[in-house]
């Protein structure tokens, strides 16, 4: 087991080291391998990808990005034009389901409202506009229509499981109600967790995923 010390110094290193991130009023503390980022960044995929950069540290078993964006003057936008913007990227990213979603933007948040079939959809909309110039953080209401029996959707992702070579299948339970799905169980390391719900998502008809996966240390 690693200890906080080496795991808030291997963050800070991963910070420091990643040429996407401004890492300058950045803090990392570490508590029972929780990772706590504060401070602030100048843009809202700085936020993202600094969260990013903490989970692939050996030892890190959970996260709290509590970092603040703050635009710098040239970047802050009324929240029409970010609107408009927004739905433009929506509209390039999902030419055929961008109709059923819809932008409202809030002093620089931007949430997403409506209803899609996939989840891949869902993720893209998001992604969408994560870059839009002026966005200080995005939130995701877009829901899923299910339309597959529970049973169906259990034996897909344990199959899925079975087929991945960085997912230990023994390992996991999956529990199924309508399309809310329930991850148990233990793994190695952080991306195994985030991959065993991935592999969930990918599944036709789940509309939501709990991923109660501990990771083992």
């Amino acid at each position: 087991m690693r200890s906080d010390s080496d795991i808030k110094r291997d963050v800070e290193a991963e910070l420091q080291s990643d040429p996407s991130i401004d890492a300058t009023d950045i803090a990392v503390a570490v508590k029972n391998g929780v990772v706590t980022l504060s401070g602030f960044v100048p843009k809202f995929m700085d936020k993202l990808e600094a969260g990013a950069a903490a989970k692939r540290v050996a030892g890190v078993v959970g996260l709290a990005n509590d970092l603040e964006v703050r635009l710098p003057f040239s970047d802050q936008r009324p929240d029409p034009e970010i609107a408009r913007d927004a739905v433009a990227a929506l509209k390039a990213r999902l030419p055929f389901s961008s109709e059923h979603i819809r932008v409202v933007v809030d002093k620089g948040w931007v949430t997403l409202e409506g209803q899609v079939e996939w989840n891949y959809q869902r993720q893209d909309a998001e992604t969408a506009v994560r870059r839009v110039k002026g966005v200080k953080g995005v939130i995701n209401t877009v829901q899923l229509k299910p339309d597959v029996e529970p049973t169906e959707i259990k034996r897909k992702i344990e199959e899925a499981f079975r087929r991945s070579a960085e997912i230990d299948a023994s390992r996991i339970t999956v529990e199924t109600n309508g399309g809310e799905v329930v991850l148990r169980g233990t793994v190695r390391s952080w991306a195994e967790r985030q991959e065993a719900e991935r592999a969930a998502w990918k599944t036709p008809g789940v509309t939501r995923v709990v991923n109660q996966i501990a990771i083992a240390v």
